[in-house]
Parts: structure tokens; C-alpha cells; sequence
């Protein structure tokens, strides 16, 4: 009786739009006061979640990408892919999908980068002659590519749930990300050619190398953050905390657009930004702890081993689940509530955690991207200012393009080990 209230007041506070951090306080708190227990240990096991090393990297990751993205950086990347993939057939939708490849190893979050790619992409597509569903489909699609290449907030939550180092998590997602990234040129191209949109001249060798000499101190900072983790000098942590000044740096004294008046307001922003995360983060601990207590992990992993222990099947069984998980829920908050119990399922068919973990979360990435809450989905159609219906039908096709992606990395683990396998040697 005590989970069926625990799951009904979850759904209950979902159906009637409550922040997924409050539903999952409230469900638990339901849960408690059912069972008699004090409701000390609400605030006990939030601080718990909360309270680790790793999550520190959230707070230092966002405010480096709010201050490069304050420093003017989303213009000149922009200009660089448009120069280096704007004369391939539908150029402009080919520099939204190589713009979010380059954004996204810079902000780490999917919705900072359809918010600021689409802010400047969405209104210049619709002017050259782009469908404006088009242009809403391609930057949503584009921008979960963010949270896949490093770094990545939804690869930091994972790291500190399973204790796979950070880095490990960061650097396994890069193949991952690229071919995610690839894969929807691919079917843009397609697109294009079928629908006839434009493509633009190519604009030189020289505006290349323009380009990529103004867009270089913002890619370097991905550079900078691979090569320290895989350097081992430094931790995933002070990374974050070396990105962020060199990010103010090259805003203010590079770049010289990020006036430094303007950094205390970008610092309450990515405060505010971090405490929603957290502040999920915890809640969502306190949710995790009563599924842990009530043997919940154990009883999934052992229904779905009685069926089939094939391991084909149970991966394709893990994808559908996160599938449908992330149409409904935000993602730091799947995480943190399925990750452990479908680690142990995935653990006890032999997948390798780290594996497991990439192809969980490019799967949510999705989601992102999938009705009814596909957060990209919403912020990309209200810059296109357009109902979610046409939106959705022209995301059809990046969609089934993301699903082969995620299948592909679903069952061929090289594509997310080789990489990390090479910090080990």
C-alpha cells in the first residue's frame, strides 16, 4: 500500500504540471507519513545526494558555459560551421547541426543549446527560406548532441551514481556524440535534397581560416577539458573550476564582450541554475532511497531475468524503458531513479557499466527531443513560434536517425570503450 502511494501521488503531482523536484519531495513525504516514519529524513538524504565532490562540477560547468556564451562565442561558432559546412545542400540546417556539435562541448546542457543556437539559427533559416518547423526539428534534434559530447551535466549525475570516474564518462561519449552528430547531417542532407532547399556558395579557404581563428579560443576550451581529464593533472572538478576562469578571460579580455559588470549577473544565473539541478538532485535521492529500501532495484532486475537472460534482449528491453521514461520525465531525475536498478539488470547480463551508462543517457537525450515534455521541443517551438503538432512531424526523421544511433551504440560497446580503454594504458 505504501508504494502504490508512493506512485500515485508521483503521477498525481506529474498530471498536474508540479516541478519534477517538488513531485518527487512530495511522493516521498507521502511515503514517510504512510509508514510513520520522521520526516527528518527528507532533508537527511537530500543533503546526502547533495553532498559529494563530483556534483561540484555542475555549478563550475554551467557558469563556464554562461560566460563564454556571454563572450560572444555563439556568433563566432556559428560563422566558423557556416563556413565550414554552409555550402553542402541545405547549408544553413547543416551549420545548426555542426554549431551544436561545437556549442555542445562547451555547455554541457542540451537546453542552453537550443535556447542560444536557436535564438540566432531559427530566425536566420526562416528568413533564407526554411520551413519553419524545419528549423525548430533540426535545432531541437541537433542540440541533444550537447549533453553527449563532453562535457556533460547528465554524464557528472551518472558518474556520481555508479562511481565510474567522470572523466571516463566524458571522454566515452565523444565518439558517441560525433556519430550522433553525423548521422543527423546525414538525414538532413537527405531532407534537403528531397524538399530542394538552398545551398549556399562556398565562401573560401580564407574565410575558413577567418573563421576558425576567431572561433578558436571558444573550441580550445573543449580541448582544455578533454585534455585535463585525460592528462590526469587534474580532476573533472577543477576542470570546471579552470574552465570558468578561462572563460572569463577570453570573454572579457579576448573577445572583449563580456563587459565585466555583466559577470555578477551571469554568476546568480548559474547559481540559480545549479540550486534547480541540485535541488532535484536531492529530492530525487530521498525518492531513490525508499526504491533501494523497498527492494525495488532487485525485484526489477530478477521479473525481467525470469523472462529472458539474453542479453540482446535485455538491452533492447532497458532502451524501450528509457524510451517511454523520457517522453514523460526530465532527465536528471530518470537518472537518478532508474539508473541504479537498470545497471544492476544490464551488470547481471554482463554489460560493462561504462557502456551501460553512455547509451542510458544518450537514450534520455531523446527524450528531450520526444512528446509530451521534450523540453528542447518547447523552447525551439516557441522561438519558431509554432504549435508543438508541426514541430513534432518534423522531427519524425532525426528521431528514427537518433533511435539507429542509439541502437547502434546500444549493441557495439567499442564505439563508447575504445576511447576511455586508452586511459587505462
Amino acid at each position: 500500500m505504501s508504494l502504490a502511494i508512493l506512485g500515485l501521488t508521483f503521477v498525481l503531482g506529474l498530471v498536474i504540471g508540479l516541478p519534477v523536484a517538488i513531485t518527487l519531495g512530495l511522493s516521498s513525504m507521502a511515503y514517510l507519513l504512510w509508514n510513520g516514519m520522521p520526516l527528518v529524513v527528507i532533508p537527511q538524504k537530500m543533503y546526502a545526494g547533495m553532498d559529494s565532490f563530483v556534483l561540484l562540477c555542475i555549478p563550475g560547468f554551467i557558469l563556464a558555459g554562461n560566460l563564454m556564451n556571454g563572450g560572444g562565442i555563439t556568433g563566432r561558432i556559428i560563422r566558423f560551421a557556416q563556413a565550414l559546412v554552409g555550402w553542402v545542400r541545405g547549408g544553413l540546417a547543416q551549420t545548426n547541426v555542426a554549431s551544436s556539435m561545437l556549442f555542445g562541448g562547451i555547455s554541457g546542457t542540451a537546453v542552453a543549446d537550443a535556447a542560444s543556437i536557436g535564438g540566432m539559427m531559427i530566425p536566420g533559416m526562416k528568413k533564407a527560406g526554411y520551413p519553419a518547423d524545419f528549423s525548430a526539428a533540426v535545432t531541437a534534434a541537433s542540440s541533444t548532441v550537447g549533453p553527449i559530447i563532453p562535457p556533460s551535466v547528465p554524464m557528472i549525475i551518472v558518474g556520481s551514481l555508479s562511481g565510474i570516474s567522470v572523466g571516463k564518462m566524458f571522454i566515452a561519449g565523444a565518439v558517441p556524440g560525433i556519430l550522433l552528430g553525423l548521422a543527423m547531417m546525414v538525414t538532413t542532407y537527405i531532407i534537403a535534397v528531397r524538399r530542394d532547399f538552398p545551398r549556399q556558395m562556398w565562401q573560401g579557404w580564407r574565410e575558413l581560416g577567418i573563421s576558425f581563428l576567431g572561433a578558436f579560443w571558444a573550441l580550445a576550451m573543449t580541448a582544455l577539458i578533454v585534455g585535463g581529464m585525460l592528462s590526469g593533472y587534474v580532476t573533472p572538478t577543477e576542470t570546471a573550476v579552470v574552465a570558468s576562469i578561462y572563460a572569463v578571460i577570453v570573454g572579457a579580455f579576448i573577445y572583449r564582450e563580456l563587459p565585466l559588470a555583466r559577470i555578477p549577473g551571469i554568476l546568480i544565473d548559474s547559481a540559480v541554475s545549479s540550486a534547480g539541478i541540485l535541488a532535484l538532485v536531492g529530492t530525487a535521492n530521498v525518492f531513490g532511497w525508499i526504491l533501494v529500501s523497498e527492494q525495488i532495484p532487485q525485484m526489477i532486475a530478477n521479473a525481467v531475468l525470469s523472462i529472458t537472460d539474453n542479453r540482446i534482449l535485455v538491452i533492447l528491453l532497458i532502451n524501450v524503458v528509457l524510451l517511454i521514461v523520457g517522453m514523460f520525465m526530465e532527465t536528471i531525475a530518470a537518472l537518478i531513479i532508474l539508473f541504479v536498478p537498470l545497471m544492476t539488470l544490464a551488470q547481471g547480463v554482463g554489460i560493462d557499466p561504462l557502456h551501460f551508462s553512455v547509451f542510458a543517457v544518450l537514450n534520455l537525450m531523446i527524450g528531450l527531443t520526444t512528446p509530451p515534455v521534450g523540453v528542447c521541443m518547447f523552447v525551439c517551438a516557441n522561438i519558431a513560434r509554432l504549435p508543438l503538432a508541426p514541430v513534432i512531424r518534423a522531427l519524425i526523421p532525426y528521431l528514427i536517425t537518433n533511435i539507429l544511433v542509439l541502437l547502434l551504440v546500444s549493441y557495439v560497446p567499442a564505439i563508447s570503450t575504445w576511447l576511455p580503454s586508452l586511459m587505462d594504458q
